[in-house]
């Protein structure tokens, strides 16, 4: 998994913090949010209550850049460019949104209600490649994931890069730098609404 993001080098030149959106409407509402067709309305946007919390990121997230250039990616939903702007704003920086860190697309469940992920998680631990219900799979999730690392790694080095992203897609995303079966996504350390999370690649043997 770790070549994924790696493409055959020893290390990434810079390093990635994930950062889930802060508490959403829908998180209030119970109910998945997954298409850009409905996730880009104003409506699904932050909560008051992640308004807050997103407040609350820009100083650890500062503290832990230090002197680096901080470099804000996020996916173009409008929770997650609502998160990412109060962030931003407060750093003295812009926001480039990334269509690559969307949601996972719950297909047929979208618009449903929420439990309706650990029908979806179940089938994702026996195969990465499922589309029940028309949900994208985990392995095209960890495919455009990767890809939007590895590009903003290309862009330049020494920098800390905020991947402002969702649940499932930073679930997934983390197991690339876990270096773990995708299967396995829920099993690593879940990711709270607008928690700060440094991705780091997991060194394998002879490394």
């Amino acid at each position: 998994m770790r070549q994924l993001l790696l493409a055959g080098r020893r290390a990434l030149k810079n390093e990635f913090v994930a950062l889930r959106h802060g508490w959403s409407e829908a998180n209030e509402a119970g109910i998945i949010v997954s298409r850009i067709e409905s996730g880009r309305l104003p409506r699904y946007g932050l909560h008051a209550k992640g308004r807050a919390q997103a407040a609350a990121v820009a100083e650890p997230l500062a503290a832990l850049a230090g002197a680096r250039e901080v470099v804000v990616l996020a996916s173009d939903f409008s929770r997650t460019l609502d998160t990412a702007a109060v962030v931003a704003e407060r750093l003295g920086v812009d926001v480039a949104p990334t269509p690559a860190l969307r949601e996972r697309d719950f297909g047929d469940l979208d618009g449903g209600p929420n439990d309706t992920y650990e029908d979806v998680w179940a089938r994702d631990a026996a195969d990465a490649g499922h589309e029940w219900s028309r949900v994208e799979s985990v392995e095209r999730v960890l495919a455009r994931t990767t890809a939007a690392v590895r590009e903003a790694d290309a862009a330049g080095e020494g920098r800390l890069v905020l991947l402002v992203s969702h649940g499932d897609a930073l679930q997934i995303l983390q197991t690339a730098f876990a270096d773990v079966d995708p299967r396995t996504h829920r099993s690593l350390p879940h990711l709270e609404t607008c928690e700060l999370r440094p991705l780091r690649v997991a060194r394998s043997n002879g490394a």
